[in-house]
């Protein structure tokens, strides 16, 4: 993590420093989307984001990238000691983990509860045993911990010009709808670890079950029940997307520009699914260097005006206000 953000966010620790760029090195290399997005913040706002995307992270390759003599009880056990070191850590305040470390002092930062934390971590534990969901509302029991309340985590430090309370409904459905498009270009991957999140129903609604998915997946190429399948969860998505965007307007200015250029390209995904004739067997839908660097010149020159206007607005909690954005 660059020296200058650790100053403007007003972290001196040499661990706490140590911690936080651990998580930005974790975004940098995993996260390239987001991070390219977070570029756009103000410096005191990103190391926050960097430790709540390495924290994510961190839980996320336990379950997804174990090691190969692993058990699933090795798994769940291992899950088991991040959940309760992570818990008290909350209660002292700090931890001798370094990723545990940087999002402990960021949920006390931005009084970030400890029940978005809970959700995430049961999602977590859902990939052990779930691997196939009846319905949406099977799905949306795991996407809240999995997504919906990533979008709730990132508020505070994001801001709002409105409540918290009110702003939260679009944050949450943006996580769902990045992630809901994460599903949706990563179908043949998941299928491979032995998961479809899609809804069964839904599916079967074109005669679609795990057999045929299995077949495109084996001949890398779709076939037209599932393309139909997967052009019903795309319009699904996108009015995910279409309640979402409606808060952006109630972040902090200096906010906006990071929240749309993420908004912009992941969106962009399904276009590129689309495009592909909804092949997700054969490639994975990318949004090309090309267009991320026009989409972000675009929000990192209205970036630069919001911090330059030196607009002011209440931070939602009411804990201090939402960076102005004259550190950068």
């Amino acid at each position: 993590m660059t020296t200058s953000e650790l100053d403007a966010a007003g972290i001196a620790d040499p661990r706490l420093r140590a911690a936080y760029d651990r998580c930005r090195r974790l975004n940098a290399e995993h996260g390239r989307t987001y991070f390219l997005a977070t570029r756009m913040l103000t410096a005191p706002q990103r190391p926050a984001i960097h430790a709540l995307y390495g924290f994510a992270r961190y839980a996320d390759d336990i379950v997804d990238l174990p090691p190969a003599e692993a058990t699933t009880t090795d798994i769940e056990a291992a899950l088991r000691v991040v959940t309760d070191d992570l818990f008290a850590g909350l209660r002292a305040g700090h931890s001798p983990d370094p990723i545990l470390a940087a999002v402990i002092d960021t949920a006390h930062r931005y009084t970030i509860t400890d029940d978005l934390f809970d959700d995430f971590l049961a999602s977590m534990r859902m990939d052990l045993f779930t691997t196939h969901y009846p319905d949406r509302a099977a799905l949306e029991t795991y996407t809240r911990g999995s997504a919906e309340v990533i979008g709730l985590q990132v508020l505070p430090v994001l801001g709002t010009v409105t409540s918290r309370a009110e702003a939260a409904p679009a944050a949450a459905a943006l996580g769902l709808a990045f992630q809901l498009t994460n599903f949706l270009r990563d179908v043949a991957e998941d299928y491979e670890r032995g998961r479809v999140y899609l809804p069964a129903d839904e599916l079967g609604a074109y005669d679609v079950d795990t057999e045929l998915l299995g077949w495109c997946v084996t001949h890398r190429r779709t076939e037209p029940r599932v393309t139909k399948a997967l052009a019903e969860q795309i319009a699904i998505t996108r009015r995910i997307y279409r309640e979402a965007e409606k808060g952006i307007a109630m972040l902090a200015p200096v906010s906006r520009p990071c929240v749309r250029t993420a908004y912009v390209l992941y969106s962009e995904i399904l276009k590129r699914i689309e495009a592909a004739d909804y092949d997700v067997f054969s490639r994975r839908a990318r949004v090309g260097t090309p267009r991320k660097a026009t989409v972000a010149a675009k929000a990192y020159a209205q970036a630069v005006w919001a911090r330059r206007s030196k607009l002011r607005w209440p931070a939602a909690s009411g804990q201090g206000r939402v960076p102005d954005g004259r550190t950068t």
